[in-house]
């Protein structure tokens, strides 16, 4: 991801999920991490708000629920964070690529 892709995303992400760190995330992974962290603190303390968020965020629900199945290849907190990056990647791409 570009540097200006990064920042994009960044800047998609931090307002909703209120992420108030002191620096910007280096790289993906980096934005991964912080995300993750904060989506496993939600799902434990406001899981509705949480659903109503990705929601908001147009994070598809039949892409939700195998993440949420107690089956999953990953933790929930990490698999939605997977998901959220993934799409806010797809917005910071459409609002560079398209004027």
């Amino acid at each position: 991801m570009s540097d200006n892709a990064l920042q994009q995303t960044t800047d998609l992400i931090r307002a909703p999920f209120e992420l108030e760190s002191a620096a910007p995330p280096a790289n993906e992974a980096e934005l991964l991490a912080l995300l993750a962290e904060r989506i496993e603190e939600m799902l434990q303390r406001r899981p509705d708000y949480l659903m109503s968020l990705l929601y908001r965020l147009d994070v598809l629900e039949k892409k939700i629920r195998p993440v949420m199945h107690p089956s999953a290849a990953e933790p929930p907190h990490i698999g939605l964070a997977r998901l959220v990056l993934e799409r806010q990647k797809q917005r910071a791409e459409t609002k560079l690529n398209v004027k």
